[in-house]
């Protein structure tokens, strides 16, 4: 095939005389199958896989696993919990499929710029979404965050549970909540010399439309809910995750991006709600089962709610058993998100913790 396979080395192989020859080397590049054949009676048997992605690194990933799609809604009984190693799963985001991880598998593990990093999933670019989980393969405990903060000093008004956020706007992105000054001056230390590497196409979706039957106000005189919260909270048996952004101008993107409201002054941000739900994450269920789960309270970038009982506003954080919640002013860990970019190519490893893929 010209385009769209992969060459499976594993599988393809060659015989001289009926007997099978492993130093006999191939390569497929350009649409072109290279085969160093020095001898009469050389037969070769080539396999080829459907090229799931575009870009090397993201292919290494999907190599060889078996790929499962799971029917929305999900019942909140059902989590995948079990060591899903080899498996991956398949939705659609607003760049096209995209393949995520689930449960609690064993190679998800990425070595890059000196950070141990899980892979969320493969976006719909080909890019590779990526959650910090620190200086070393920690599982759990504060190493696989940077540090603890609130989201938002201020939290009486609707506006404050923007990554940005405009006064007296739902959807305004010209003032940085202090979560994102935090991220983004750990990006500057940290990762901006490795900015050739690192998607400035995908992007980070803190949806602020409301749930049904209710309208934004900055102070509203009864409680508004929003549409993250009627997904995964309100049908008490069910949870609708997308992984979707249903407005442009909560897509957080850089200026380089085709889509979103190019609004972000580096590529980095939060993990949303929705992405954990599809990972095994349920509102108020334990979950110690899966890859998210680190004995720690830490953000998403996901809005909840305002409370006018309380005057609060909320957004939703992974809990310290691993369900989801939500909390705004207090002070929990800041776990940042990177993409990949889906041009890189994976120099070593298989994903697992002791060896993990390196860019």
């Amino acid at each position: 095939p010209t385009s769209g396979y992969t060459l499976n080395e594993e599988k393809s192989y060659c015989e001289v005389n009926d007997t099978k020859d492993e130093s006999i080397s191939m390569e497929y590049k350009d649409g072109k199958v290279y085969i160093g054949v020095s001898k009469k009676g050389t037969k070769c048997y080539l396999y080829f896989d459907v090229q799931l992605c575009q870009g090397e690194a993201c292919n290494t990933i999907l190599a060889n696993k078996e790929i499962k799609t799971r029917s929305l809604p999900f019942t909140t009984s059902t989590k995948v919990t079990d060591t899903t190693t080899e498996v991956i799963y398949q939705a659609e985001d607003d760049w096209g499929d995209t393949y995520y991880f689930a449960g609690n598998p064993t190679d998800n593990w990425v070595k890059f710029a000196g950070f141990y990093w899980r892979i969320i999933r493969i976006n719909g670019d080909g890019s590779i979404r990526m959650i910090y989980q620190g200086t070393s393969a920690n599982t759990t405990g504060t190493g696989t965050q940077l540090q603890e903060s609130a989201f938002n000093s201020s939290y009486n008004r609707s506006e404050y549970v923007g990554y940005m956020y405009t006064s007296g706007q739902q959807h305004g992105n010209t003032t940085d909540s202090p979560i994102k000054d935090i991220v983004d001056s750990w990006y500057s230390s940290n990762l901006a010399s490795y900015a050739d590497k690192i998607s400035t196409e995908a992007g980070f979706c803190g949806d602020r439309n409301m749930a049904s039957g209710y309208s934004w106000s900055s102070t509203p005189s009864s409680t508004i809910y929003y549409a993250g919260y009627g997904r995964l909270v309100q049908k008490s048996s069910s949870v609708n995750p997308t992984f979707k952004c249903s407005n442009s101008t909560d897509l957080y993107t850089v200026s380089g991006s085709s889509k979103g409201n190019k609004a972000l002054s580096n590529p980095v941000g939060l993990i949303t709600a929705d992405e954990v739900a599809f990972a095994g994450g349920v509102y108020g269920q334990t979950n110690q089962s899966y890859y998210l789960y680190t004995s720690k309270d830490y953000w998403t970038l996901s809005p909840a709610c305002l409370s006018t009982k309380s005057s609060i506003a909320y957004m939703f954080y992974v809990s310290e058993s691993s369900s989801l919640e939500i909390y705004i002013n207090g002070t929990i860990g800041v776990r940042p998100v990177i993409n990949i970019s889906s041009n890189v190519a994976i120099k070593s490893g298989n994903g697992s913790a002791s060896t993990p893929y390196e860019i």
